[in-house]
């Protein structure tokens, strides 16, 4: 396990598809070398010569989650023990989550939620960067697994990792995670800290688009609409979930931090908010909307005169 360790650190889990597909193949071609214990001697040391069953003959390890043999895999949850070695292996174990046997799926919900507490957070946080953006993916998964994945969010230490991840990650799929973990509450009394301090702009704008519209919302799954029946025409639309947010945020604050920021992203979240704010009392909207009309940015810029003339 030290070298398998050392060599799974090193893999990118944004591919988890293909390191289960390569560790399946190749598991698959030394099940029949360790069932021939009569050519290879010192295998029997550890092998049972008059078992027919490989799988149940020798011990099952972490890479055993990958196991083409859904017995294996199930099998493999239920004797895990003590924290998972590093992220790789915790996604594994995760990933069983929408595994196609829906033994395994049961055995996961059981499993996982106890090797999260056990192990390292930042494992944890490792698979839930990898695994979230492609969550609503996930067609096996139903309501209890998804609950699973939900409660980890909330294991103490795995929170507040996850919010200095989504702060200090300069490059991947941080905006889409961010959008997932609002399906909780966990992080909202961090929303105007990871507002102002994310280093992805996609993230501050993200953080500051939920602290305006006072409303989380995520992408929840997707279904086919039919746009021309007579011609069996269709497209795959995205479906939506929104909750409300469980802090109050100063409007005003959140406006005035987000119309200063460096990024025409952020900036733009800005005016948006501007042009659905412009009647609310207490706003300097003349003062933003020449702040914004005078910006770099055309699109920024354009919803500045806009408001401009609405106010005449």
């Amino acid at each position: 396990m030290a070298e398998l360790v050392r060599v799974t650190s090193l893999l990118p889990l944004s591919n988890m598809a293909r390191w289960e597909s390569v560790i399946r193949y190749e598991l698959s071609f030394a099940k029949p070398a360790l069932a021939d214990t009569k050519k290879v001697g010192w295998r029997s040391l550890f092998l049972f010569p008059t078992v027919k069953n490989v799988e149940g003959a020798r011990l099952l390890s972490w890479i055993d989650l990958s196991n083409a043999d859904g017995y294996a895999r199930e099998r493999t949850l239920r004797t895990l023990d003590g924290p998972a070695p590093n992220g790789f292996f915790f996604a594994l174990a995760v990933r069983r989550l929408n595994d196609w046997v829906a033994q395994v799926r049961g055995a996961a919900r059981e499993v996982v939620p106890a090797l999260a507490r056990t192990s390292d957070p930042r494992y944890v946080v490792d698979a839930l960067c990898a695994m979230l953006p492609a969550w609503s993916s996930w067609a096996r998964m139903d309501e209890s697994d998804s609950q699973t994945i939900i409660d980890l969010i909330a294991i103490r230490g795995v929170a507040q990792e996850l919010k200095d991840r989504v702060i200090s990650s300069p490059t991947g799929a941080i905006p889409q995670v961010l959008s997932q973990v609002l399906r909780t509450s966990v992080l909202d009394e961090h929303l105007m800290e990871i507002a102002m301090r994310a280093i992805q702009p996609a993230v501050r704008a993200k953080a500051y688009r939920v602290l305006l519209l006072r409303e989380a919302a995520w992408v929840d799954g997707s279904r086919w609409k039919w746009t021309d029946v007579r011609y069996c025409e269709g497209r795959v639309e995205k479906t939506h979930g929104a909750r409300p947010l469980t802090v109050a945020p100063v409007l005003l604050d959140c406006l005035n931090a987000a119309a200063s920021d460096r990024s025409s992203i952020v900036r733009g979240v800005a005016s948006e908010a501007l042009v659905r704010e412009m009647n609310t009392p207490g706003i300097p909207v003349l003062v933003l909307a020449r702040r914004f009309a005078a910006d770099d940015s055309s699109s920024v810029a354009e919803r500045g005169e806009f408001v401009l003339k609405k106010l005449g």
